[in-house]
């Protein structure tokens, strides 16, 4: 199969899950012997722009000119047999789905967040769920200047939602959505569910994988508000476990995370970690961590985890429910609840326990989350949409 995929892609200063699960799958298909061509926009390209280059940027979020001239072209010269769009923002645009109704080929699309119906896609304003976007105008979201804390750079991605969101709707003969949690709100705000099939992320098989007893709780992500990292500060004190906590990421709240566990002789800061090196620390852990405050719509983290026979205790909200099988391969918490949380993190350490939802954890994922049963979800998405 020939294969284009198109992608913008995120900064590099900072690692992006959603880049990582491009490059995977643009692997995984390559070793499958599939013909994969890329159709990239990088976002670390703004910062050598012209001034003029760079006040252009968010006219053309909502619609590019070039990058649809510049993909047509590239259409009509390869002759793909589908199109695999993945991020637009900000440097593509919804264009791009005109480019491949004007070559006439097949476009699926992954819905790597809630882009569709939130203009920022996060669904998470002030500190708390936010879905007054959902089903209606992007309105609320510039009032709230919900990207970025600016109404005028919200302004440029909420345009692009309502003006494009039929062509979206239309233009694209399959949605990949990477939970059912995250189809069923889409459907819910009107998108099309016949288009809409779920497609977990896969992870490849760990270098290294856990040897009991674990070592430490893990937190392996970005520092921000949304991903819970102020809740989990809230809740390690109460827990009690008896094994120290690490952390390992960077984002925002990096100096107060650091400022944190330098005071306290329980807890470890690691700062950004190299592949090779989270691996390793998944290896080594009793558990991971994953208190996100927000709906994730994936959860890439837990589903390494599994992998490396590592259970994990998140909230029962967003994608996790259908990852974790609650008190078999893990634990769910009440959202948001500082107490709860540090109950899931007590029980979880329970040697017998957690060597039992190790266990069921590095089950759940040769079923579900493998390269293999990836790449024959991937195919047949683009067979259907080819058909």
């Amino acid at each position: 199969m020939k294969i284009l995929v198109v992608h913008n892609r995120y900064r590099s200063e900072q690692p992006s899950g959603e880049n990582n699960v491009v490059d995977a799958e643009v692997a995984l298909l390559r070793d499958a012997g599939h013909d994969v061509g890329l159709f990239e926009r990088r976002s670390d390209d703004i910062a050598s722009m012209s001034l003029v280059g760079k006040a252009s940027v968010p006219l053309r979020v909502p619609w590019n000119p070039q990058a649809r001239a510049d993909l047509t072209a590239r259409l009509h010269a390869d002759r793909p047999d589908v199109v695999h769009i993945h991020n637009t923002f900000p440097l593509l645009s919804p264009s791009v789905v005109a480019a491949c109704a004007d070559a006439r080929v097949p476009a699926v699309a992954t819905l790597h967040n809630y882009g569709m119906v939130c203009p920022p896609g996060t669904l998470y304003r002030d500190g708390h769920v936010c879905t007054s976007c959902v089903g209606g105008r992007p309105v609320p979201a510039v009032a709230h200047g919900c990207y970025r804390g600016s109404r005028v750079a919200t302004l440029p991605m909420a345009v692009s939602t309502a003006v494009n969101r039929r062509r979206w709707w239309s233009g694209i003969s399959r949605f990949f959505c990477i939970s059912g949690a995250q189809r069923e709100l889409l459907v819910s705000a009107g998108m099309p569910a016949s288009r809409l099939v779920v497609k977990h992320n896969f992870v490849d098989e760990p270098v290294v994988r856990r040897e009991l007893p674990g070592e430490h709780i893990l937190y392996l992500g970005r520092m921000t508000e949304e991903k819970g990292v102020r809740l989990l500060m809230d809740a390690w004190p109460l827990a009690d476990v008896g094994i120290p906590l690490v952390l390992a990421g960077t984002g925002p709240l990096s100096d107060e995370v650091a400022s944190w566990a330098a005071g306290r002789r329980d807890v470890q800061y690691l700062g950004l970690q190299t592949k090779a090196e989270c691996q390793e620390l998944l290896a080594r852990a009793s558990a991971v961590v994953v208190p996100s405050v927000w709906l994730e719509a994936f959860g890439l983290v837990v589903v390494e985890a599994m992998a490396a026979g590592v259970p994990a205790v998140a909230p029962a909200h967003g994608a996790f429910p259908e990852l974790i099988d609650n008190e078999v391969s893990g634990l769910l918490h009440t959202p948001g609840d500082a107490t709860s949380m540090a109950s899931s993190l007590r029980r979880i350490v329970a040697p017998a326990r957690n060597r039992e939802m190790g266990e069921a954890a590095r089950l759940r994922y040769e079923k579900d989350f493998t390269p293999s049963v990836g790449l024959d979800r991937l195919i047949a998405g683009y067979q259907a949409a080819i058909g």
